[in-house]
């Protein structure tokens, strides 16, 4: 019998397997392990989360891209 084709679209690097394994991971993670991995993140501060009305998406992008560029 032979395997079906995986439909699913992966970023470079990844693939079933490895995304099942996240799945895995994080399934099983405990509470704790999950906090201090927040924590861990949070400390890190590489990258910030901002609300962003809907309406001004468009235009935020937009300046993002230009500086970025």
């Amino acid at each position: 019998m032979k395997a079906k084709k995986d439909p699913n679209q992966y970023p470079k690097g990844l693939n079933s397997r490895k995304v099942q394994a996240l799945v895995e991971n994080y399934e099983n993670q405990t509470d704790a392990e999950a906090i201090a991995e927040a924590e861990a993140a949070y400390r890190k501060r590489a990258a910030t989360l901002i609300g962003v009305p809907v309406k001004l998406l468009p235009a935020v992008r937009q300046l993002i891209h230009r500086r970025a560029g």
